[in-house]
């Protein structure tokens, strides 16, 4: 185990962590989201239903990701961060391969069971580092270039996924695409040093803060009380139901639709993932950090404009019937939604004391995930099967129209809601 870095902040060695951290959110997301580009094939090899299909996409991978994601979170809080994110991918890759050989449905519900497990130790130790790592001016900048990875994840998904699945077949994906993430986890064992935590203060929390992890039920309560961080939580939590929706079922409605081979679809994604949430998470950091600077409600009045704009986008894309139009709509309407992620995190971590950090990121990383995947892909794939008689391959795309319509509306309105929440700077007079 590595000593504990006193110097988190300054020098190029940050952006390095960042950057191998983000490769670690990659694979995570690589991890969870190839499954859509292989859910015609695994479909007809098993005879699913869109429903099955779902829970094999959400469901199964996070009932374990749902129930270890608060312990792992109070985990980071307390031990080696480092150590634990590079045990993490490699757990999590390991169990990705694995879906590779499963033999029906209950076998490949196990194997993402066991992605879940992995991965609910990944996101709060990452966030937990970067924030010790970054000032708190320039912290959406850095968790927006961290949320690239959440952009570059479903492109290596999607371009290799339909590639691989192309010319070997669906079960040698999952085991090529798993098996890397093992090669992330060394390098960073290896590489990344722990910082002291709470050495750099936030504008919003200032001050004292304790570092030393307070009880469970402490920080649970005080998580609960902080209006700014439950807010972003019950709106973060809204918004990236749509996203999810999308990322796990845009292909099969495409390959449905637009009867276009699996490898083709898989490119044209990741073209439209890397137009569209690159750009997206970056500028949104950016601006958000350069907004915030005036007054720092501009980080949730941003999410709130950006997600208006987004939702009619992200509509259209599905009801069009030209697959270039699906394909720009939904490049500006995703563009648009992924640039809410950097000042999301932001305001949850700035929010909150640097003992309660992991604590923060699993409580928000759980009800994103519970209402984003654990939820949402069954209720999609039920809703797609109950409307397949009466409108056929067009049933999916209503199903996720409908989930993107009623998540991301209250999403507007629960971001006004977090800019109550926010303190205006004090000016020096």
């Amino acid at each position: 185990m590595s000593k504990s870095s006193g110097a988190a902040s300054g020098g190029v060695y940050r952006y390095y962590v960042l950057i191998m951290l983000m490769l670690t959110f990659m694979f995570n997301i690589t991890d969870r989201m190839v499954m859509s580009i292989l859910i015609e094939d695994i479909k007809a090899d098993f005879t699913l239903s869109d429903t099955q299909i779902g829970l094999l996409a959400g469901t199964a991978f996070t009932i374990f990701y749902v129930i270890l994601g608060i312990p792992a979170g109070r985990l980071a809080d307390r031990t080696n961060r480092k150590n634990m994110v590079a045990i993490a991918v490699a757990l999590w890759s390991v169990m990705a391969a694995l879906c590779g050989v499963a033999i029906g449905f209950w076998t490949l519900f196990l194997a993402r069971l066991g992605v879940g497990i992995g991965e609910a130790g990944g996101s709060p130790p990452s966030v937990s580092l970067i924030t010790n790592y970054f000032e708190s001016h320039e912290l959406s900048k850095a968790m927006g270039i961290f949320s690239v990875g959440a952009v570059l994840g479903p492109v290596l998904g999607f371009v290799a996924g339909g590639l691989l699945a192309e010319a070997y077949g669906w079960r040698w994906t999952f085991i090529i695409l798993g098996l890397p993430g093992v090669l992330v986890g060394v390098i960073i064992f290896f590489t990344i040093k722990e910082p002291k935590r709470g050495q750099i203060a936030t504008r919003e929390t200032q001050s004292t803060q304790v570092t030393e992890q307070e009880p469970f039920m402490v920080t649970m309560r005080s998580l609960w009380q902080n209006k700014l961080f439950t807010r972003v939580v019950i709106s973060q939590m809204l918004a990236v139901t749509a996203s999810y929706a999308f990322a796990i079922w845009l292909a099969p409605i495409l390959i449905r639709n637009y009867e276009v081979p699996v490898s083709q679809i898989g490119i044209y994604l990741g073209i439209v993932w890397v137009l569209g949430g690159v750009p997206g998470m970056v500028l949104g950091g950016f601006l958000t950090d350069r907004l915030s600077a005036k007054n720092p409600k501009w980080r949730a009045w941003f999410c709130s404009i950006v997600l208006l704009l987004s939702l009619p986008l992200l509509c259209l894309c599905l009801l069009t019937d030209n697959l270039m139009w699906a394909l720009v709509l939904y490049t500006f309407g995703y563009g648009l939604h992924s640039s809410t992620q950097g000042p999301a995190i932001a305001m949850m971590q700035s929010s909150v004391a640097p003992a309660e950090r992991g604590t923060a990121s699993a409580v928000g990383s759980l009800a994103t995930t519970f209402l984003g995947y654990f939820l949402g892909p069954a209720v999609v794939g039920a809703i797609s099967d109950s409307l397949a008689a009466d409108h056929g391959t067009l049933s999916l795309n209503y199903a996720v129209i409908a989930i993107t319509i009623i998540s991301i509306i209250p999403a507007i309105i629960t971001y006004l809601w977090a800019s109550r929440a926010i303190k205006p700077l004090k000016v020096n007079t």
